[in-house]
């Protein structure tokens, strides 16, 4: 995406990445797949909009967090395909560090919880299933980093093995307190200091493209996980403001200010974005399952032959019928935090039809939602007022308008709904002066649509509460 100096879209070219799914639970990219889309994108973006490498100011790059590649120092080639966040692999793992008593200090140095979903696993995970790997890594032959590091290190001709802080805080590595790569949380999960990318601010120049890719050096200026960039784009820079991005999951962010909050309800402490020396905290609760419920009626039931159908699906019915969808295909996030919960769909009569199925799953995205914020406004102590939505979801009337129904409170979608490559953008023009400040980027955010919320009360509580009855049996089925 090109974005110009009033934070608008100029061009965008997109392309959907291949999921390798090897069992169930387990979700893999090809890194060369990933990067080969990347730079096909981003050439065609530039010819797109007629604009070559000396039109750009700078890079911004934006990726899924934990999402956990391996490659060779030397070649740069990767050694294994890339695990996914969502990948269940190693829950095996959790167990037996949670049984250990782990936790409390992987939750005390990091804000995260021993889960599957994090990166620190997933090392470990690869190096048990691949001979030689782990001597390898100690000898500094290969490198492990995040979609971000894997991406600025193909763009710079490997010149540069960089993270920022808000990747890095996904880790299960990296001590949120110290700014630090934890020596003990490395021997922990036994991975070796020599494969970490050095860890920088989110907003400074790291390194220039090679020529070979846009034809001269541009400057890679911004790294951040996407969801902090989505909350960076949606200029939640006031602590208490908050965002929730609907895309392949859901992922709420509330801006914590400078200092961190430990979460009491299940949600994780991560950090925002570092920038000008100093660091913003953030409170989030993560849904794995969003938009990837909907590519899953797609591509897996057929219900739907293009994504953009299930809005229309969805609305042809005036309710669920009673069926309630918990789509835990790959485990529950926040607050549940069960990796061995399985999807699940209730109340099934032979009157279901497919719009009921396609409604359900669509109001799926908005009660798992409605479960985070509850436990985040009780973390912060905080009612929110209003939730920015953003994301590739976020365009869905009839998804806004029912979470607006069950939260309370208004739903306030942007001009620009995919912030997340908008943050990104914000981040690398900060740092080479393209934008001034803060308040220029809070002064481009634009109001696309507001939903006010129109359910009655009683209304509200019996449809969650029933969503809760679901998603208590869903729970911990792969263990039975």
């Amino acid at each position: 995406m090109v974005f110009g100096r009033e934070g608008r879209l100029v061009a965008a070219v997109q392309e959907e990445l291949p999921q390798i799914l090897p069992a169930p639970g387990l979700v893999e990219h090809d890194p060369e797949a990933i990067w080969a889309t990347q730079l096909g994108v981003a050439q065609r973006v530039l010819a797109a909009s007629s604009l070559t490498a000396a039109d750009i100011a700078a890079i911004g790059v934006t990726n899924q967090r934990e999402t956990t590649i391996l490659w060779d120092r030397h070649t740069g080639c990767p050694v294994a395909n890339a695990i996914v966040w969502q990948s269940r692999a190693s829950a095996g793992i959790c167990d037996a560090l949670k049984a250990e008593g782990c936790e409390p200090l992987v939750r005390q140095k990091t804000g995260l919880l021993l889960d599957p979903y994090f990166s620190g696993t997933k090392v470990k995970h690869l190096f048990d299933t691949h001979d030689g790997l782990r001597a390898a890594a100690g000898r500094g032959d290969v490198l492990f980093g995040t979609v971000d590091s894997w991406l600025i290190w193909r763009l710079s001709g490997g010149r540069r093995h960089v993270t920022d802080f808000s990747n890095a805080s996904r880790t299960l590595l990296f001590n949120i307190h110290t700014l630090d790569w934890d020596h003990e949380l490395l021997e922990i999960l036994d991975v070796p200091r020599a494969m970490l990318p050095e860890v920088r601010s989110s907003s400074e120049i790291y390194a220039h493209t090679d020529p070979a890719w846009f034809g001269r050096p541009i400057p890679i200026a911004g790294d951040a996980g996407d969801q902090q960039a989505a909350t960076f784009g949606q200029a939640c820079f006031a602590p208490g403001s908050a965002k929730n991005t609907y895309g392949t999951g859901c992922f709420m962010l509330m801006n914590t200010g400078e200092t961190p909050i430990a979460s009491r309800n299940n949600l994780l402490t991560t950090i925002g974005w570092g920038r000008e020396g100093r660091i913003v905290y953030c409170l989030e609760g993560s849904v794995f399952m969003a938009g990837a419920v909907v590519q899953w009626l797609r591509d897996g039931l057929g219900v739907i032959k293009t994504s953009a159908e299930v809005e229309q699906l969805a609305a042809s019915v005036a309710d669920t019928a009673g069926v309630y969808f918990v789509p835990a295909l790959v485990g529950l996030g926040a607050p549940h935090w069960d990796p061995y919960a399985r999807g699940a769909i209730f109340g099934l009569t032979r009157g279901t039809t497919a719009a009921h199925l396609a409604r359900a799953a669509v109001e799926s995205m908005a009660y798992q939602t409605c479960d985070v914020l509850e436990a985040m406004q009780r973390d912060a102590g905080i009612q929110l007022s209003e939730l920015r939505s953003d994301g590739g979801a976020s365009v869905n009337r009839f998804l806004m308008q029912f979470q607006a129904d069950l939260l309370g409170v208004a739903v306030r979608r942007p001009v620009v709904a995919e912030t997340t490559a908008l943050g990104a953008a914000y981040l690398a023009g900060l740092a080479v002066g393209y934008w001034r400040d803060l308040s220029d980027v809070a002064d481009n955010w634009a109001l696309d649509r507001q939903y006010a919320p129109g359910m009655p009360v009683e209304r509200r509580h019996t449809l969650i509460a029933r969503w809760r009855e679901a998603v208590e049996r869903a729970k911990n089925w792969e263990r039975h």
